[in-house]
This record gives C-alpha cells, sequence and structure tokens, in this order.
C-alpha cells in the first residue's frame, strides 16, 4: 500500500547566511569640537552673569554722553522755532522713549513781552522711571535743551545777532541726562526718578530781573511747569548746566547753598568720596536757573552750574570746547547720589 505524500513542508536544509554587519555607529566629538563647545558654554556663562548679576554696579560712560552732545549740536540751533528745535525735541523724546516707562510733553506757550506778534512754542520733556516705587517719593533730575537765539555776549559784536551752538550751554546737561536714563533702566532705583527737560530756558534780558514788565525772563519752562504742575513734589531735585566746560570747577551755587544745604551737601560728600577736586566749596553768586522757580515754592533743587565759561552765549560754545572727562565726573557724581557705595 502506497503511502500517500504527506501535506507538510520538509524542513528545508538549512543555507549558511551572511553575519549580519555591525550597525554603524555615530563619530566621536573630536576634541576640538569638545573644547569648542566647552568655550561656547563659559562665554554664555559670562553673558548671563553680566546680564543677570544683581551685584554689578551701574557704570556712566562719559563718552556715550559726550556722542549725545555731538548729536545735539548736529541738529543745529535748537531755539523755538528753528528746524533744529523741533527735531532735537523729536529726537530726544524718541530717545528717553527706550528707556523710560512713560515720556510725557508737557507744551505751553509764551507770548513774548517785547513784541507781542510773536508766540513761542515751549515743550518740556518728561521722563519717568519706576512708576510705582517701593518707596513712595520722587527724585527729579534736569536740565534745560534749548539754546539762546543770539550770541550777544560774543567778543565780536557783528555776530550778535547770530544762534548760539550750545554745547555747553544745553547740550552738557541733557547729555548726562541721558546717559543716565539707559542706567536708570538697567538699574531701578526703590524710588521714582524724573527726569526733566526744560525749554525755553535762554529766551531772557539780562535785566529782566529789575524791568519784569517789558523784558523777557529767563527759565520760562521751568517756570510754567513748577506753576501749573503744583501735584508733582519731588523730595529733592538736581539740575545740571553748563558742566561740560572742558576746564570744569563747580562752585556751591549760593541759591542751592542757601535753600537746599542738605542736597548741597548730599552731592559734595559724594563728589569727596569719588575726590574730585572740581567740586569746590567756594561759593559763586546767585543765579536764576531753572532750580529757582522750585525753591521759590518750597521744593529743594540745586544748581550744579560751572558759570566761570568763557564761551558762554557766544558762537564758540561748540563741542571742542567740551569734554567726555568732564561729563564722567559730574555723571559719577550722579551715580554715586542715587546709588550709594559702600564706605
Amino acid at each position: 500500500m502506497k503511502r500517500k505524500p504527506s501535506r507538510k513542508a520538509s524542513k528545508p536544509t538549512p543555507r549558511p547566511s551572511k553575519k549580519a554587519s555591525p550597525k554603524k555607529q555615530a563619530p566621536l566629538l573630536s576634541r576640538r569640537m569638545l573644547i569648542s563647545l566647552a568655550v561656547s558654554l563659559i562665554l554664555l556663562l559670562a553673558v548671563l552673569l553680566y546680564v543677570f548679576n544683581p551685584f554689578a554696579a551701574p557704570v556712566f560712560d562719559g563718552n556715550r554722553a559726550f556722542q549725545y552732545l555731538e548729536q545735539q549740536c548736529d541738529f543745529g540751533p535748537r531755539f523755538p522755532g528753528s528746524p533744529g528745535h523741533k527735531a532735537c525735541g523729536d529726537f530726544l523724546v524718541s530717545e528717553l522713549g527706550k528707556f523710560s516707562d512713560r515720556v510725557v510733553e508737557n507744551r505751553f506757550n509764551y507770548t513774548d513781552k517785547r513784541d507781542s506778534s510773536i508766540v513761542y512754542d515751549g515743550r518740556n520733556i518728561v521722563a519717568s522711571f519706576n512708576l510705582t516705587p517701593k518707596l513712595n517719593y520722587r527724585v527729579m533730575l534736569c536740565a534745560h535743551w534749548d539754546t539762546r537765539q543770539f550770541a550777544d555776549k560774543d567778543p565780536d559784536s557783528t555776530l550778535h545777532d547770530q544762534p548760539v551752538p550750545g554745547a555747553n550751554d544745553g547740550a552738557s546737561g541733557v547729555a548726562v541726562l541721558l546717559e543716565m536714563a539707559r542706567i536708570l533702566e538697567q538699574f531701578p532705583l526703590d524710588f521714582g526718578v524724573d527726569i526733566i527737560l526744560f525749554d525755553l530756558e535762554d529766551a531772557g534780558d539780562y535785566g529782566a530781573a529789575i524791568d519784569s514788565d517789558s523784558l523777557m525772563p529767563f527759565c520760562i519752562g521751568a517756570n510754567h511747569f513748577a506753576n501749573t504742575q503744583t501735584s508733582y513734589r519731588p523730595r529733592y531735585g538736581i539740575l545740571l548746566d553748563m558742566i561740560g566746560d572742558k576746564d570744569l570747577k563747580i562752585k556751591k551755587e549760593a541759591y542751592s547753598n542757601y535753600y537746599a544745604p542738605q542736597v548741597v551737601d548730599r552731592v559734595w560728600k559724594a563728589a569727596r568720596k569719588l575726590n574730585l577736586d572740581v567740586f569746590s566749596d567756594s561759593l559763586s553768586d546767585p543765579i536764576i536757573d531753572d532750580h529757582y522757580p522750585f525753591l521759590e515754592k518750597g521744593i529743594p533743587v540745586i544748581d550744579i552750574i560751572d558759570f566761570d565759561y568763557e564761551y558762554w552765549h557766544t558762537t564758540a560754545d561748540t563741542p571742542d570746547k567740551c569734554s567726555p572727562q568732564s561729563l564722567q565726573m559730574i555723571g559719577d557724581v550722579l551715580l554715586e547720589v542715587l546709588y550709594p557705595t559702600e564706605e
């Protein structure tokens, strides 16, 4: 009897199989790549420590401040009504807006007392830092940003109708405060700070204090602000005016020393701590400047000013008469006042 063939498939004869090739492994990082990676990580860590280091101290840059001085002068004369006045004002608002929490323009009109057909458009610029401070008070730092329309102190009388470039008389104080704005943003304080740039400081007549009815006063913008913003009462204020002179010498301005001696002492103490002998203990003559309207309101504001400036109200008040070193010293004093270092 035949057997039926089995349906079960016969077991195939095993064939020799090819040995499986090993998987390709990723090449190890080269020594050079490891060193490069380590250096990159170290640099990144250094940058992070610099940016976020809670122990970092603010540093004032006099060279950057001097660039701000030159930028203002590049706009040309900056008296109200001039093209340079509008262009520079727009620049100041824009630049302060980069750093501050709020910028407000305090605009006003003023009719010329010598000619009622002339009406000046004034523009005070207020940049505020730390609107809701932990410590419930504010400090004012200020300067005037306009320039004089007539160089009536020029030794050449044919130039008396020419405008003043205003490198020192106007631009120097503003330059320091623009650099301070950068620092105030990077290093917030526990109290509020307002940088105020006053307009129409330099449109006055020299005899206006005697003949106030027919002559133009100085400090028009500051007067307007002090008389209309009556709720604004900073704990103290510091005015910077004509502080860029290469041969800088700061005396104690008489009105400041009489009405706000505590603020004068604070500033001069900071200067002594920094060994800055440009701050003299001598008294200057009393000067009607943008601090005076606030002193009249009982607000202690002092004037840091070098009034012994050879080029005051002349066509030679140009950047070459100023120096980054002078701006640096003033900036360092402000830092020591606002961010006092340990004894």
